[in-house]
């Protein structure tokens, strides 16, 4: 007899209902033993797959986020995002700040079970800096003025300067150790066993991690999230533990749905799209630019087509960090129909008032940057007649295009504090920088940033400010809102505590 035949078939009206019942039945006890044949087993969203997972050549969040499981620096950060000891057991600084020497944790071991030593952090530094290495954030290092090793176990690193921020630096993937014949080894508490490009990374516990004992997840598996509402679904499906991001403007459903595994916090972000000064429409036409950017109304944008908490922009250095000015320029004070109206004559002194004109906006995949972007031409639109062009790539693709600057007119911009301070911001549109997507050459603004790095205190932030408001004067970027981290995280995880830098290793998370 077939066993896909019934014996004893049930009247249609009830076969329905039974089989949803038995479906629903075997669903739960399937989740049942998955969840008990992986107690240890973390899920989290990444985000967009990452540029790359050289620890020299990654810029983008997804890639950071994926590296810091990985890899680990002389310091990392602990649990609430604050610096702590890494591979660093201890150190001691100069009195003018400039000295830095460090003794390694002598149980620190590469994933292959050999030692990491001085000359690994040394070597590392030295692959940054190789012109071939063409890493985007070795202009990072600029303070450094010279890397020795004293022995295996100790290393020092004397600046150019006293450097208020270098404990955080040294918490970047680009200051991480470098193995002597290259491979790809892990020197954090988890290392990676498999990858499907464009979707996941399955990553499993180093056992000769220094503290491999005190890392609760047995493996955590980084899926590639491009989609909010997609990444929102596999959470309520049980597939994931946190999520990257949340779909935009569905805060109160969210909050009223998800309760407490909705986490929204402050964060040190800003997000801004940004010109590219080196070719038409733009080069040569600050005009144009400041009324692209007075014809969008922030509070719009933060209210209506994010929803998620964020603060409207009109600087590039978001509130929140100790000593900086709150003060928003003058165009921020002025009522909307008055900015429009002057947004309106900017056009027309550009001379673009009885022409049309098209533009093209750049950006990479995420319901959010469509939605924001779609809001954005309709406000130039609008008010201007102005029409865009919107071109959505694949992560990657995006970030080539970015910094290559060869096809751009306008692109997505943002940036989150790899270290707490203003700077850090405003050194990606020095001219020398590798970040600076503008492609601004200005020597005012080029010698603010110098003269801030050589002082300090009241002085270096005066100076730091002067910078942002040559760079706000330029119209280079259109500053749009302020990020606040939004997250989804499951009841189950434990160890995950919001903090400004937006920072979770997993090696504090347990289930």
């Amino acid at each position: 007899m077939d066993a896909a035949l019934p014996t004893n078939p049930q009247p249609a009206a009830l076969r329905g209902p039974i089989l949803r019942s038995v479906r629903t039945l075997v669903g739960a006890l399937l989740m049942i033993g998955c969840a008990l044949g992986n107690a240890g087993e973390i899920h989290r969203g990444l985000g967009p797959s990452p540029d790359t997972i050289d620890i020299h050549r990654a810029q983008g969040l997804s890639a950071f986020n994926l590296l810091r499981d990985l890899h680990e620096g002389l310091l990392t950060r602990d649990a609430a995002g604050k610096p702590v000891a890494g591979i660093a057991r201890e150190w001691t600084i100069s009195d003018d700040g400039r000295s830095w020497t460090f003794e390694l944790d002598r149980q620190a071991r590469w994933s292959d079970g050999s030692a990491i030593t001085a000359d690994d952090f040394e070597r590392g530094f030295a692959r940054a800096l190789k012109p071939e290495t063409a890493s985007p954030t070795a202009g990072w290092l600029e303070p450094i003025e010279a890397v020795e090793v004293l022995d295996r176990r100790r290393l020092e690193i004397r600046l150019k300067r006293r450097v208020p921020w270098f404990d955080e630096l040294l918490t970047l993937p680009v200051t991480f150790p470098w193995p002597a014949d290259g491979q790809a080894l892990s020197s954090g508490p988890f290392r990676l066993v498999d990858r499907v490009p464009g979707a996941r990374f399955e990553l499993e516990k180093n056992p000769h991690y220094r503290e491999a004992d005190a890392v609760a997840a047995d493996a955590i598996v980084w899926h590639v999230t491009e989609d909010p509402s997609a990444e929102l679904a596999r959470f309520r499906a049980g597939e994931l533990h946190i999520t990257e991001s949340v779909p935009p403007g569905r805060h109160d459903w969210l909050k009223r749905e998800l309760g407490d595994s909705l986490r929204v916090a402050p964060y040190l972000g800003s997000f801004y799209l940004v010109y590219n000064l080196g070719r038409p429409p733009f080069a040569g036409n600050p005009e144009l630019r400041e009324a692209l950017s007075l014809a969008i109304d922030r509070d719009i944008i933060v209210e209506r087509v994010l929803g998620t908490g964020e603060l409207p922009a009109w600087r590039l250095v978001p509130p929140g960090l100790e000593g900086w000015p709150d003060t928003p320029p003058p165009e921020a004070n002025i009522p909307r129909a008055a900015r429009i109206e002057r947004a309106r004559e900017l056009l027309e002194a550009a001379g673009y008032a009885d022409k049309s004109l098209t533009i093209e906006l750049r950006f990479n995949s995420s319901l959010a940057h469509r939605r924001l972007s779609a809001a954005v031409a309709a406000m130039w639109k609008q008010h201007l007649g102005i029409s865009t062009t919107l071109v959505n790539e694949e992560w990657k693709v995006f970030v080539t295009n970015r910094r290559h600057g060869r096809i751009t007119e306008i692109v997505r911009g943002g940036w989150i504090a790899d270290w707490a301070d203003p700077g850090n911001f405003l050194a990606n549109f020095h001219s020398g920088s590798r970040l600076n997507y503008a492609f601004l050459r200005d020597d005012r603004f080029d010698r603010l940033l110098q003269r801030a790095e050589r002082a300090d205190g009241r002085e270096r932030t005066r100076l730091l400010w002067q910078a942002e408001e040559r760079l706000l004067e330029r119209n280079a970027i259109v500053p749009l809102y302020y990020y606040v981290s939004r997250h989804l995280v499951a009841p189950e995880i434990s160890g995950y505590e919001d903090n400004p830098m937006d920072i979770h290793l997993s090696r504090w998370l347990s289930l």
